[in-house]
């Protein structure tokens, strides 16, 4: 990688649809030239892949929340259950696992506060699994996801 694949990388994280006609005026290379290196990237894994950015008002999604989960044990099998219940609900858009107090931090999006406690309350709580579920409600958010540091 050098300091024009790194250009390129941040062009792309900003405008994921960026053609190679406007990827190469921003790298002042040929349109061909700049379609070559993405596609390198691409190949090497290095972007991993495209995705638009949807506006979850226009969606009805008005709540966001993190929710930290605890687990009711620590053997084996209780990961992988729990991976399963979180991978058929549509309302965990990303899920880590982590260190200290919780085991999970969830980040979820609701239509609204009924919607989360359903969620909270009859999915996650109602599982075996899960011991003790602590959430958080986004009240703004006044630094939206960006791209990693280039």
């Amino acid at each position: 990688m050098d300091s024009i694949d790194s250009r390129l990388l941040a062009a792309v994280q900003r405008k994921g649809d960026i053609t190679a006609q406007e990827l190469g005026e921003v790298l002042n290379l040929s349109p061909s030239q700049a379609a070559r290196r993405r596609a390198r990237l691409e190949s090497d894994g290095v972007i991993a892949g495209y995705q638009a950015r949807l506006d979850p008002a226009r969606l009805g999604l008005a709540v966001q929340a993190f929710v930290q989960v605890q687990m009711a044990s620590h053997n084996a099998e209780r990961p992988q259950s729990f991976i399963r219940l979180i991978s058929t609900l549509p309302e965990v858009v990303a899920c880590w696992t982590m260190t200290g107090e919780a085991d999970y931090l969830l980040r979820v999006w609701c239509a609204d506060l009924q919607a989360l406690n359903q969620l909270i309350h009859h999915r996650l709580l109602a599982d075996p699994t899960v011991a003790r579920v602590q959430s958080q409600i986004v009240m703004d958010q006044p630094k939206r996801d960006s791209g990693l540091p280039l």
